[in-house]
């Protein structure tokens, strides 16, 4: 291992309980020991996932946040005591890895609860919400310190809670952790004055206002998560150790408006001088640890970084309020493991928290303490498979149903919480197959063809590996989108598949006693119909390295053209950024805190952007741009056209050819993975 990790593998202690390492996984929503968004039960797939991440050494896992009061069906946690059995039969085996189990409990959402269509039109039809009611009762689910506007949804709206449901909360926490507490778990973390959640909108002044002995002074507001941890203590003990999930700052500018790295603004949440006073506060009041990092829903890109936020992001502020604690105290948000180290050997830090990257390679800490660092399969931040809530104009989460049951799966992985279907099968029949392509499709349906037992061979146009992956992780703040791409180059090496650069295939036929994997991708969509149109540089052309002016056309929006825009700006450049539609990232599957973090950069940054606008000609230093008010002329030195892409495959789908990626359907990163890791189990 190298030295600069070894301050991350001694021990701690939270409260009396001793934890073999500072690595922590955090919760993730999917994780769950009881269930997901379904009735609650001992969750196997989630037992997995959990203990594979403590036998390759972590020191203290988390599942997934579990409702002491259960939003599909309202079942209260502590009501099925079946599963706290079948939990107390699974520990022993995961206290043989030497892992310490924390359970997090949350008092749920409120007005972050995540509104989807369905069940606006539930909540909107007094008929239908009456008789959902005993399954989904939206009324309890989103009730919050204060009438106060849903964050997805102006439709569904949160009422003020009664001090009886708080009572009824505070006692099924207690309840609860006892139930664990006997089962044989180590402790409990409460979720969470954290990100907005229910509890931290009775904290929050801007959410909180209230009148009684719940809201107004901090005393007040404050109450409800130390009554929380009086209550468990009294039930369990003051061995029994209960951590918090904590906010440092809010980074709030307002309901729906974060503040963004580096910006000026007034916080209407908790702001520093508060948070070192709630730190010592909820420590006195009981709790053992402070699991930190920063935001709200209203600026998600904190508690859920984006590639586009700064390494360590949150770290400064959770050393920071550590000076004003005596508990333990950990950091998570986009950490970087070195640096966390570096943070445990001065003292300022206690814990690492990390919960992505486990989703991306369950064993990346024993890599690491291997000195395996480059088999690392790097988690790329783009919440495509764990976390992909999207929000835009007119529409709340615009999310499948699939997804919503089934978070904390991963777009590098396909097995991630998928086990049941995504697993490596060997083959009775070995053969070799053909692979035309040598992008990421080509290259993960080579890795699970060759694991196994098949002989992949790949031919690829082009001189090197990667395809249009190469483009797309070319901006400069995408440096984990080329680590994921290296790490599928080495791949390759190590498995020692069979590789043709610079060979460009015009047929399948040359191959048709092989089964065939076509990986060609997509090309580009050209508007044709705009005159000037072939003026435009195409956004691989420019990701690829040609060169642009100073004043930079950007038309089309979307991920892709915002991506391209900000890239632009960091270089010191000026874009416009031209899109047809209403909103400028109007994609399903992109998460809320990727979109609002580039859609609030924009607008603090002033970068002009032209909504509802297309571009109608394409002239030497300008363009003619046709708006809700009529035509514009916009002055510009390049265009840069992101107009979207067309599946481009070298032969159509037949029996023992297989179509993977994009040339099969345009997708995103997860799509090409998951379908080339799927075909490749077909063969």
């Amino acid at each position: 291992m190298n030295k600069q990790y070894e301050p991350l593998f001694t021990p701690w202690k939270i409260g009396n309980c001793e934890i073999k390492n500072r690595i922590v996984l955090t919760s993730m929503g999917g994780t769950d020991l009881f269930g997901w968004m379904e009735i609650n039960h001992f969750d196997k797939a989630g037992a997995e996932f959990i203990y594979n991440v403590a036998k390759n050494n972590a020191g203290l896992v988390l599942p997934g946040c579990q409702p002491v009061y259960n939003p599909m069906g309202g079942e209260w946690l502590y009501e099925n005591e079946k599963m706290y059995s079948d939990l107390a039969r699974w520990m022993p085996k995961f206290h043989a890895t030497g892992a310490k189990l924390f359970v997090q409990l949350t008092a749920g959402f409120g007005r972050s609860f995540t509104i989807s269509k369905m069940m606006e039109d539930i909540y909107t039809n007094p008929i239908i919400r009456t008789v959902a009611k005993p399954f989904m009762d939206l009324d309890k689910i989103t009730a919050s310190a204060s009438p106060s506007p849903n964050r997805w949804s102006d439709k569904v709206p949160s009422r003020e809670m009664t001090k009886e449901e708080i009572q009824e909360f505070v006692d099924a926490f207690a309840r609860t952790a006892v139930l664990l507490k006997n089962a044989g778990v180590d402790g409990v973390e409460i979720h969470a004055v954290h990100e907005g959640y229910l509890l931290d909108q009775f904290t929050l002044k801007y959410v909180n206002k209230r009148t009684d002995e719940y809201g107004g002074s901090f005393e007040n507001r404050y109450r409800f998560p130390v009554e929380i941890v009086k209550a468990i203590k009294a039930a369990c003990g003051d061995d029994f150790p209960v951590s918090l999930r904590y906010s440092v700052l809010s980074k709030t500018k307002g309901f729906r408006e974060g503040a963004l790295p580096g910006e000026d603004y007034v916080e209407v949440g908790r702001d520093m001088e508060e948070s070192e006073k709630a730190a010592k506060y909820l420590q006195d009041a009981g709790y053992d640890m402070l699991n930190c990092d920063n935001g709200t829903y209203d600026a998600w890109y904190w508690a859920h970084p984006p590639v586009y936020m700064p390494e360590n992001c949150n770290l400064a502020d959770v050393e920071h309020i550590k000076q004003f604690v005596d508990i333990p105290v950990v950091a998570a948000g986009r950490l970087d493991p070195a640096t966390a180290a570096q943070s445990i050997a001065e003292g300022k830090l206690d814990g690492a928290g990390f919960a992505r990257p486990f989703l991306a390679d369950t064993e990346w800490v024993t890599k690491l303490m291997k000195g395996r660092e480059e088999d690392i399969r790097p988690c790329i931040l783009c919440h495509n498979g764990c976390f992909n809530m999207c929000h835009y104009k007119g529409v709340p989460n615009d999310q499948d149903l699939m997804d919503s049951l089934h978070l904390a799966r991963c777009a590098v992985n396909a097995e991630t919480m998928q086990t049941n279907k995504h697993y490596i099968k060997p083959t009775k029949n070995p053969q070799k197959v053909i692979i035309i392509g040598g992008g990421i499709g080509g290259m993960e349906a080579a890795r699970v063809l060759k694991l196994r037992g098949h002989t992949p061979v790949i031919y690829e146009q082009s001189d090197r590996l990667g395809g249009t992956f190469i483009p797309a992780s070319a901006e400069s703040y995408k440096g984990k989108l080329r680590d994921l791409l290296e790490w599928y180059r080495r791949q390759m090496d190590k498995l020692e598949i069979e590789i043709h650069l610079n060979t460009k295939i015009g047929s399948v036929e040359e191959f048709r006693k092989y089964p065939v994997i076509v990986a060609t991708g997509s090309t580009p969509r050209y508007l044709r119909m705009v005159p000037g149109y072939e003026k435009m540089i195409e956004a691989c052309e420019f990701l690829n390295g040609k060169e642009v002016g100073q004043r930079v056309a950007v038309i089309g929006g979307g991920l892709t053209g915002s991506e391209i825009a900000y890239e632009l700006a960091l270089q010191g450049r000026t874009p416009i950024i031209v899109e047809m539609k209403d909103d400028l990232v109007s994609q399903h599957g992109v998460c809320l805190a990727n979109s609002s973090y580039l859609r609030e950069w924009f607008a603090w940054k002033g970068v002009e952007v032209h909504l509802e606008s297309t571009l109608k000609e394409v002239r030497d230093g300008e363009i003619i741009v046709k708006t809700k008010d009529g035509d514009i002329t916009i002055p510009c030195d390049s265009v840069i056209s992101s107009a979207g892409y067309m599946s481009a495959p070298l032969a159509p789908k037949s029996k023992n050819v297989y179509l993977v990626g994009d040339c099969a359907k345009i997708g995103n990163l997860r799509s090409v993975i998951w379908s080339a890791y799927e075909t490749a189990m077909k063969i």
